[in-house]
């Protein structure tokens, strides 16, 4: 399942190495060409409902953010008429959570679902992403990653552990653990596993089990892999939380280790390949990429990101060369497709006739007025157009477009019915031979 891949593989990308791009990283994942990441590693907010601040007079002084997520001010109806009309599934995830937790969950994970699409979308076909989150969101992300990595390419939940003080008054366990979810792109990842090997902690007793619990091995070979030490566990309690070193710590408020990023870009990337971190923040992923010989790019809407990671390129790994910033978004040269790979419409579709692009609000409000409050899948009227949703008549799967020359209105029954894979025509003969029509 483990392949390796070099920089020779890359779909053709369209910036240059050690980029840094300032700004809403949603605009420039956009603009970047497809399949063209081995690896996203990335630290992006937690949906922690506070804000976060830099240690004054540190290097990242100035720099914070703020964590808090409402429906209404944070959502752009584009990215809910995106999911909608593309990824039924996300939604479906994003407003479980919205019911289930608050509307600013719902609110976090709309804003995180729209750029996981366009993460999945520049990963190669083997390519892998490492998502870090805390216990605030992470199972409500594990959802929504599901939903669009495919729960068959989630690889682990690595939970890595720290230790803290705790409170005399504390009536709960202390909370001193993060997540990180590893997701690869297809059947095929790469797997490092002897770049990361680590030393077992009682190697005689570790000798002692490997040769009694099996006979495949002669004992010369298990000393071999003996010495060369064991595959970690996914709970990793070796990388402190606080960032001690003087010459690494910045004050970044979220700032982890570079350790623990250089676990992860040396276990799912070559030397060579290109790292993105669409939330660099303090840019410690891109210092580690470049410690490792790896191509990187970071986007952060920090703005004094720049002149942190060129001190900290220069600090920490040598680097005396060109850092590119920019503010512009790339131009994409490859065919320009939005969806997911395996979400993408199986036939040519042809393009929008010309003229503003509508909303599906408005859609569905035109739609009311021309053909009324009549379900055209079971032919039922009803006195609430509440009880009616907007979908296509040809699916998105066949090429069906998202214009409203394909859109029709269904009750909820005919919408689950028809799913992604029904045309309007096939759901009436279904509904005929079910006897769910309004005159049967």
């Amino acid at each position: 399942m483990n392949k390796k891949t070099s920089a020779k593989d890359s779909q053709v990308v369209n910036w240059e190495n050690r980029t840094l791009f300032h700004g809403d990283n949603l605009n420039f994942m956009r603009g970047m060409n497809s399949e063209s990441v081995d690896l996203i590693a990335t630290d992006p907010p937690f949906n922690k409902n506070k804000d976060f601040h830099a240690t004054p007079d540190s290097l990242a002084a100035g720099a914070s953010f703020q964590d808090r997520w409402s429906w209404q001010d944070d959502v752009h109806q584009e990215w809910v008429d995106q999911i909608e009309d593309d990824h039924p599934a996300l939604m479906h995830a994003i407003e479980s959570a919205r019911h289930a937790h608050s509307e600013g969950m719902g609110a976090y994970l709309c804003f995180m679902g729209v750029r996981l699409l366009e993460m999945h979308r520049l990963l190669k076909p083997t390519g892998s992403i490492y998502l870090h989150c805390d216990p605030t969101a992470s199972h409500y992300l594990k959802a929504i990653m599901d939903a669009i990595f495919g729960e068959k390419n989630f690889r682990n939940e690595i939970v890595w552990c720290y230790t803290g003080p705790g409170s005399p008054g504390m009536r709960q366990f202390n909370r001193k653990s993060d997540t990180i979810f590893w997701y690869s792109k297809g059947k095929e990842w790469v797997f490092n596993k002897d770049e990361i090997r680590i030393p077992y902690k009682d190697p005689n007793q570790s000798l002692r089990r490997a040769m009694s619990s099996t006979g495949s091995f002669t004992k010369e070979e298990i000393e071999v892999n003996r010495k060369k030490g064991k595959i970690p566990e996914n709970w990793w309690s070796s990388f402190a939380l606080a960032v001690r070193s003087k010459k690494e710590n910045t004050g970044y408020p979220t700032q982890k280790p570079i350790k623990l990023l250089e676990r992860i870009i040396k276990a799912s990337s070559n030397e060579g390949d290109i790292v993105l971190d669409p939330f660099c923040g303090c840019a410690t992923t891109c210092v580690a990429a470049e410690r490792l010989n790896r191509q990187w790019v970071g986007i952060d809407i920090w703005k004094k990101s720049h002149a942190l990671i060129v001190k900290r390129a220069e600090s920490e790994a040598g680097l005396l060369g060109k850092v590119y910033y920019s503010k512009k978004a790339p131009k994409r040269t490859d065919k320009g497709d939005t969806a997911a790979v395996y979400l993408q419409v199986k036939k040519s579709v042809p393009k929008e006739p010309p003229g503003p692009k509508k909303s599906r609000a408005e859609m569905l409000e035109i739609l009311l007025t021309e053909k009324g409050t009549k379900c055209l899948g079971c032919d039922r009227k009803f006195d609430d157009p509440r009880y009616l949703q907007l979908d296509h008549n040809t699916p998105r799967a066949d090429g069906g477009l998202n214009h409203i020359s394909n859109r029709i209105l269904l009750c909820g029954p005919c919408n689950r019915l028809k799913s992604n894979m029904l045309t309007l025509s096939g759901l009436r003969k279904e509904n005929k031979k079910r006897g769910y029509m309004a005159n049967n």
